[in-house]
């Protein structure tokens, strides 16, 4: 069986990489007074208290309800505590926000997760927890994260390369290999601790039955747990196997008697200090490790071998090379058909290892918001206070699934919109999966009975931008294409609960009923003058050209799934109708601003900008260019005349609508003029705008960037922009990298950096405006340089841009690399790639959270190549016409 045979078999996906790589200060662990959930547990706390809602680990594993977790902890001989979790800084430790503090890389792994890999890089001295700290905290916020290459610690290659793989016999027959490379010209000890245990479900009071682990012989840890198939954990070599608990150290945490006399950091303690009545003597329990002491000489290479089984195997390796090989294989055969096109090995290499990343940042999910509330049955009762201090109104929400995640340390929690933008990354190699996840948040134990979807943990009511639609239309399409069928299903369930969600936007965040839509933080973190969230003191309102733009997106997304669906339901052409009147509405009121005689389009700049509306109905703008004036552009549909002529009730209704609302048609994109093929453009942005809109864009000097396009105009780092309000002076400065403010913990930057999803649909809503206009609708580009190009050669431009981040440049650099040669140069790093959540607006290194494939996954996306012509015209692209009339513009 092939890897892309498996795929639909969901039993082939029971176990993978399901295990966060942070569960200590979250939301979800939070049981404090005041709702300070970094502080109420935190990383050196981790080794000794048992988690309520998840687990953590280095490279772990677990089943789909995280009943029993395999991960792999590291001791250097030198360090204060064995390394079972990554460690980072909290949100207030350092001075940029919260980061992870380690390296590790991603580097392979199938949709069934037959095969994986990863590498971790371990030092041989003494982690440098004390020296993070202190040295970021003590950095203010001119200042770049002080990271762990900074210390000095890899200086002389004095580290481990630790590369974990996993490979699959079958469903519930897993195979481990772990390689460990001593990169020094020294010899240097490591301990490894190869690790099982359960989750703690036993301490709730809903069900006390207890699982268990024990040894009863030297190479074998036996599994004993009643919903479960897998059996034992063999490793090839005898080993000793340390037994504890799965138990919270209550009496070192709390001061209170412990539940167990073998808590959780039995093994910590019997592996660091030599405390032999830390495990048990009796070898059973909750939590057991095998004992792996080991020298290694200079530059040696070892290799250690495990197998996690359903079966009761007499000779558990006899076949273990052969299992590994042909699964590397087949992982290979599957990628070689996924990148046929791509020319550029490198290219390759960079795509595959954004699939990884992908796949790897998958992860058990389980949050009971009505359970997490009122506490367990045998656990202490939650302090009455914090029954209001977060996501109580979601008491509904019950999540317990395999979700993907943004990055599963700076991010173990899912965001809604950036989860729209996994899945398309995720369409190129598990459409299921992707169709799958859009579902999730459409369930019922997901979306509000009101509507709503919900955020992130952090605030389930915070408001993500309502991209969800136009992910389930292109996750659709792709699905389509690839199997060649569509599947309806799929698309009008997700579509009569978008319609709830749409209706939940034009109740909550339309105040004035005028189609102006105020959506307040839109994810956009600092992107505004102030806090997008905020209450104005004087009663001002913000009114958001984004909040607008991504409502009609929205509208026009959901004209285009009933479409599709009315070619098989003529019930639809109403539901087309509908969202096509409502789109209109909306394009007209941001021109009117409901019956008001103001525009968020600004006639003097020509850009769209937020406005302040003051009680007296009066506006003033927020003359700041950022991204939220270009994102009228994403608002733009292509329909063929031959789809509406085959839609006769919604070609009647429609034409009925704009004969007899012609103040709702003159503002928007001339949907009664038939462009090249005849095809009908929906838009908010006519001719006219849309150069003046790309005039900016386009601009060097503004927002384009040699690596993409920028959050914030350029003209701000020799012009910060000023603003007094109520006495209160407000300053925006273009920062293209860290932030400098500490809004939203400071951990995120939109004053000018690159971001990968707003760039992604600049490019997407490019291709679908050259699909409507002819190939000699020309463009200046770059601004200035009297040079000019069409809108499909111009995305392509972009794609090459943000591609270049990662591939290497003639002198064999990566831009991502950043500020250190060492990333460039050194052959055990050059090649591991880092998928940041931006990048710096100037020079493309990474900046932030360092494993976001959530966001920046899309490069795999971009990396690959356009489909054939079919697909471009399922998805409203076509292929590029080389036609280049200059003189023609110029002179329109």
């Amino acid at each position: 069986m092939t890897e892309k045979q498996r795929i639909p078999d969901i039993s082939w996906k029971k176990w993978g990489p399901y295990v966060s790589n942070r569960e200590w200060g979250l939301v979800r662990e939070d049981y404090s007074a005041n709702g300070d959930a970094w502080n109420y547990t935190h990383h050196d706390m981790a080794e000794s208290k048992t988690y309520r809602w998840g687990e953590e680990g280095i490279c772990g594993i677990c089943d789909d309800l995280q009943k029993l977790v395999f991960s792999v902890g590291l001791w250097n001989r030198k360090d204060k505590m064995v390394k079972e979790r990554f460690f980072g800084l909290t949100n207030d430790q350092g001075n940029h926000g919260e980061d992870v503090k380690e390296y590790f890389y991603y580097l392979d792994s199938t949709p069934t997760h037959s095969y994986m890999k990863m590498l971790y890089k371990y030092p041989q001295n003494a982690f440098p927890y004390d020296d993070l700290l202190k040295t970021n905290k003590e950095r203010n916020k001119d200042k770049p994260e002080y990271e762990l290459i900074d210390t000095g610690i890899f200086d002389q290659n004095e580290y481990f390369d630790i590369f974990i793989e996993y490979a699959k016999e079958s469903q519930a027959d897993i195979l481990v290999r772990l390689t460990v490379i001593n990169k020094s010209e020294k010899e240097a000890p490591l301990v490894i601790l190869p690790t099982a245990w359960f989750r703690n479900t036993w301490n709730w009071g809903y069900d006390d039955y207890k699982p268990q682990l024990c040894s009863e012989e030297a190479n074998c840890i036996r599994i004993e747990h009643k919903d479960l198939e897998i059996k034992n954990i063999y490793a090839r070599q005898s080993l000793k196997v340390l037994v504890c608990d799965n138990e919270t150290n209550s009496e070192k945490l709390y001061q209170s008697p412990n539940k167990s006399k073998y808590c959780k950091d039995g093994i910590n303690d019997f592996v660091i200090h030599g405390n032999s009545q830390s495990v048990n003597p009796k070898d059973i329990g909750t939590k057991a490790s095998f004992f792996i002491n080991e020298h290694f000489k200079a530059k040696e290479t070892k290799t250690f071998e495990l197998r996690i089984t359903d079966k009761d195997l007499p000779q558990p390796f006899e076949n273990f090379d052969e299992i590994f090989t042909l699964r590397q294989k087949e992982s290979d055969e599957f990628y070689a058909e996924i990148q046929k096109g791509i020319q550029s090995d490198d290219e390759k290499m960079v795509q595959r290892q954004a699939f990884a990343g992908m796949l790897w940042n998958k992860m058990f999910y389980h949050y009971n918001v009505e359970k997490w509330l009122k506490g367990d049955p045998a656990e202490i009762k939650p302090p009455k206070s914090r029954e209001r201090i977060r996501n109580y109104e979601w008491k509904h929400l019950n999540n317990e699934h395999i979700i993907s995640m943004p990055d599963k340390w700076e991010y173990p929690w899912y965001a809604t919109w950036d989860l729209a933008f996994h899945a398309i990354s995720f369409s190129l190699i598990d459409p299921d999966f992707a169709k799958h996840q859009l579902k999730l948040f459409l369930f019922e134990w997901y979306m509000h009975p009101n509507g709503q979807l919900p955020a992130y943990e952090w605030n389930l009511s915070d408001v993500n931008p309502p991209v969800h639609a136009w992910a389930t239309f292109r996750v659709f399409k792709i699905d389509e294409y690839l199997k060649g069928k569509p599947d309806i299903e799929f698309l009008e369930s997700a579509f009569q609960k978008l319609t709830m969600n749409f209706t939940w936007w034009v109740n909550k965040k339309d105040n004035n009923g005028n189609n102006i839509f105020e959506g307040g933080f839109l994810g956009l973190d600092n992107i505004g003058v102030f806090d997008r969230n905020a209450v104005l003191p004087n009663g001002e309102q913000l009114e958001q050209s984004d909040g607008t733009s991504w409502m009609a997106m929205f509208a026009l997304n959901m004209m285009r799934i009933a479409l599709e669906l009315a070619q098989y339901n003529n019930v639809y052409e109403e539901m087309a109708t509908k969202f096509f009147e409502h789109f209109l509405s909306i394009a007209n009121s941001l021109d009117n601003m409901g019956d008001e005689d103001f525009s968020l389009w600004d006639e003097a700049d020509e850009f769209f900008y937020d406005a302040l509306a003051s009680s007296d109905c009066s506006h003033m703008y927020l003359r700041l260019r950022t991204i939220v004036g270009l994102i009228p552009m994403f608002a733009v549909e292509v329909i063929d005349d031959e789809m509406i002529e085959n839609l006769p009730n919604f070609k009647s209704r429609m034409n009925w609508i704009l004969k007899n609302k012609p103040e709702l048609a003159a503002l928007v994109s001339h949907w009664e003029v038939k462009g090249q093929n005849s095809k009908h453009l929906l838009s908010l942005l006519r001719g006219h705008r849309l150069k003046r809109l790309l005039y900016r864009m386009l601009n060097p000097e503004e927002f384009l960037s040699d690596y993409g396009v920028r959050a914030l105009s350029k003209e701000y780092e020799r012009n910060p922009y000023h603003l007094n309000l109520n006495g209160t002076d407000y300053s925006v400065t273009y920062t293209p990298a860290e932030s400098d403010s500490d809004l939203f913990g400071g951990n995120s930057n939109w004053r000018g950096p690159i971001w990968f999803p707003i760039n992604f649909l600049i490019i997407e809503s490019l291709q679908r405006f050259f699909f409507y206009y002819s190939p000699d609708f020309l463009v200046e580009y770059p601004t200035g340089s009297g040079n000019y190009s069409n809108l499909d050669q111009i995305a392509d431009a972009l794609s090459k841009r943000l591609s270049k981040i990662f591939l290497k440049d003639e002198s064999g650099s990566r831009p991502v690399n950043g500020q250190y040669p060492r990333f460039q140069t050194d052959p055990d790093f050059r090649d591991y790639i880092l998928f940041y959540e931006y990048f710096h607006g100037d020079n493309g290194r990474g900046v932030g959270a360092s494993h976001q494939t959530g966001w920046t996954g899309l490069i795999a996306k971009i990396l690959q190549p356009r489909f054939s012509k079919k697909e471009m015209a399922e998805s409203e692209t076509e292929m590029p016409d080389e036609t280049n009339n200059v003189e023609e513009q110029k002179r329109r």
